[in-house]
């Protein structure tokens, strides 16, 4: 069967069918659905829906809006889980069925690690990080992370994700599939800037500690 970076024709044409026939509210709900881990292709879906803003098929900002709430809807699903379940039960749901949507032990473990690390702001700028902007919803849900901070933190970054990939399927136009060849580098330009973030944010801790010891 004929694959687009990865997916499965079939997927790709279910992809393109909920959007050409339930338009701006189909893109949400795939989206919506992507963001519960299920392996669906989010870019091609937000870049098949800025090609058609570029044909005044749809408006830019209720696309946004309505992509930006099915990555909350989907975000809130996970937090749900791992507000309910404990991590014992996330790590054995996983072993029973993410190899049906996609997930590996490893793949929870580490945004388990990465909450750890950085607190809730990994729930802005993880949604920048493939996979991981799911699934570090549920190590939220767990830490009972507040649900209004939670929800504006997903909102922002997702946001930002969806605004740019719409934006690029307007500017390509229809030559939006050629943006499937190269979203890889735009991943890894992606994790570039979190790894400035990352730098820029620590060293500003650091500034901090030396004045405050020295005052």
């Amino acid at each position: 069967m004929t694959r687009a970076r990865g997916y499965p024709l079939g997927v790709i044409d279910f992809a393109t069918q909920l959007v050409e026939n339930i338009g701006i509210f189909g893109a949400g709900l795939f989206i919506a659905i992507e963001s519960i881990v299920i392996p669906l292709p989010s870019e091609f879906v937000l870049l098949l829906s800025g090609f058609n803003v570029s044909i005044g098929e749809f408006t830019f900002f209720p696309l946004w809006v309505a992509t930006t709430i099915g990555s909350l809807v989907g975000a809130l699903v996970l937090y749900g889980l791992g507000f309910l379940v404990s991590r014992d039960g996330i790590d054995n749901l996983t072993a029973k069925f993410g190899k049906f949507v996609g997930i590996k032990a490893r793949d929870v473990e580490i945004a388990f690690k990465w909450f750890e690390k950085y607190g809730p702001f990994v729930i802005f700028f993880g949604r920048l990080v493939p996979l991981v902007r799911s699934l570090v919803s549920i190590p939220a849900g767990l830490a009972k992370m507040n649900l209004i901070r939670f929800s504006i933190l997903t909102i922002c970054g997702s946001g930002i994700w969806n605004a740019l990939w719409i934006y690029i399927g307007i500017q390509l136009g229809d030559r939006w599939r050629d943006a499937e060849g190269w979203a890889k580098y735009l991943d890894y330009g992606v994790y570039a800037l979190l790894v400035i973030i990352a730098i820029l944010f620590v060293t500003r801790l650091i500034r901090q500690r030396g004045s405050t010891s020295l005052s």
